[in-house]
Parts: C-alpha cells; structure tokens; sequence
C-alpha cells in the first residue's frame, strides 16, 4: 500500500541504532558531541575495558536512549585510547557521564546508577531538546488536519510510521484521514497494520465509520416515500438514518434517529438509542455531531 504523500515504500522499521549510540574518539569529539549536540542532545559515556561499574552503566544507558527513539544520542569514549576531552572535563573516576545540549555540557553523573534513574536522566535530556521527534511528528500531522492540509498530516503519518511501523497513534490518524477523505478502502488497510488488540479513539472510529458504510442501503428514495406516507414508519426512518450516515450526512442521521427516540425509544430493543451511539463513536467522541447528538438526546431521554 502506498501511502498519501509518501515518498519513499513500505516502512522501514526502528530508528537506526548505529546513528543514535556509537564510539567515539578523541578525533571526532568535536562533530559527534559538540556540533551534534546543537541539533539533538548527546550524551557522553567515559569508560574503560576494565572498569566494572561501567559494563553495568553501559548496556543501562544504551537501553534508555534506545528507547527514546532519536529524541537523545549516545557517544561511548574509552579514556584510554581517547584521554583529551577526558581530561579536559577533568574526569577523575569512571564511569563518567556528561549531557551536552548546544555545545555545551549541561548535565551529568559519575558511578553506575540504577536503571531506573538512569530512565530519568536521559528522559529529562530528551525534554531539553525538544522532546520525543515522533510526538512532534504526531502534533504536526493533528496541525495540518486542522488547517485541512490532507497531504501535510499524511506525510508526517508516513515519516512516523518509517520509524516505527506499529505506532498506534499514526495508524489511527492516517486510517481517519483516509476515511474522511472518503478512500475507505485504503482506510480498511491501514487499520489491518494495527497490531491485535491496539486501543486507539481513531482506530475506534475509523471502525465504526466503516461498519457505518457497510450497512448503509444505497439509495434513500424508498424509505423517504414511506415517511411521507407515514411519518411512524420507524424502520424506514432508521434505514434512511443508516444511509444518511453511510454517505458521511452523520447530523442528519442523528437528527433522524432522535426523532425514532422521540416517537418510540424502545422500538426494536432501543436500536435507535444503539445506532447513535455507534455514530457518535465514528464521528469522533469531541466531534460536534457527537457533542450535538448527545445533547439533543440528553434532553429528551430526561425531559
């Protein structure tokens, strides 16, 4: 499946490790820790081959900045081979750790910490540097559906998901933009990628709008003939009801449901009440059809 305003393939899995943790030197310090530092924080691990506590700090640290998925990087220094910058930052015990955000270092611990705290440090860099680049990414693919920019919000759904092809979130978001822009199909692929069991109000939605889509009758003309004739034709109405928000017509389906509700709510085991509920899930729980929907029949179930 190819995606809208994608510009590469099929996603191409996790961060690549070796651009987020690798061996520094003397040498390079300067480009792998200083400049880069001015565009994501690095963080600096002094160490030696027959330093104890630092074989236990190491595979810590290199779980934690893994896990923030690019948002920090990882230079490991053997002192040994590479005294300079040790001695410039006046190292006298290892393992030794330095955070360095805009070029300078910020931050830092020496001795091996529990994993747990560990967690925290690199954490609390990633929020110096702006956060986690994938909940940017997020962010602005929810400004660009809000400015009606389908392309924008589908590119940056596509980058997130190169990184990290079962992210939940960007799955549900580009599974609802395809829906809204009425390619059902490819919406039905997207939420196929989920992984089993994922949660997600966009999933949620996206499901319901299409089960929406699959019970809509075709054509309304009928069931509108048989309202004219009469207006207590409850199961034309309902019908009409589910066409409506199977073509996206989502507040005249409520509007037509309610006045089942108003009529008789517990015709056919309350189904009316049921399908609204249904609607207002693919609408979207913040939505205005369901804020609406669910005011209007607020007021009559307790009026």
């Amino acid at each position: 499946m190819t995606l809208i305003g994608e510009t590469g393939g099929a996603p191409t899995g996790d961060v690549n490790k070796a651009e987020i943790i690798k061996d520094g030197t003397d040498a390079s310090f300067m480009a792998d820790v200083v400049e880069a530092s001015k565009t994501t924080p690095v963080i600096v691990d002094f160490w030696a081959t027959w330093c104890g506590p630092c074989r236990q700090l190491g595979p810590a640290l290199e779980k934690a900045v893994t896990a923030a998925k690019g948002a920090v990087k990882l230079v490991k220094v053997d002192i040994d081979r590479n005294p300079a910058f040790a001695g410039q930052l006046r190292v006298q015990s290892i393992p030794a750790v330095f955070a360095f955000v805009d070029g300078r270092p910020v931050d830092g611990f020496m001795g091996a910490l529990p994993e747990s705290q560990v967690k925290q440090f690199v954490d609390r860099l990633a929020k110096q540097g702006g956060g986690d680049p994938i909940e940017q990414m997020l962010e602005m693919a929810r400004e660009s559906l809000e400015l009606g920019d389908m392309g924008g919000a589908a590119q940056a759904y596509a980058q997130i998901l190169q990184a990290d092809p079962q992210n939940v979130k960007a799955l549900g978001g580009l599974a609802r933009l395809y829906q809204q822009s009425g390619d059902l199909e490819r919406a039905r692929e997207v939420l196929e990628m989920a992984p089993e069991g994922a949660k997600d109000p966009d999933l949620d939605a996206v499901r319901a709008a299409l089960a929406l889509a699959e019970e809509a009758p075709s054509e309304t003309a009928e069931f509108e003939q048989r309202l004219a004739a009469d207006p207590d034709d409850h199961e034309a109405r309902f019908e009409f009801a589910k066409a409506l928000a199977g073509s996206g017509r989502m507040m005249e389906a409520v509007d037509e449901l309610i006045e089942i509700v108003r009529r008789d709510r517990a015709w056919n085991d309350e189904a009316a009440r049921k399908q609204l509920l249904t609607i207002f899930e693919a609408a979207g729980p913040t939505s205005e059809v369901a804020k609406q929907g669910r005011r209007k029949l607020s007021s009559l179930l307790f009026s």
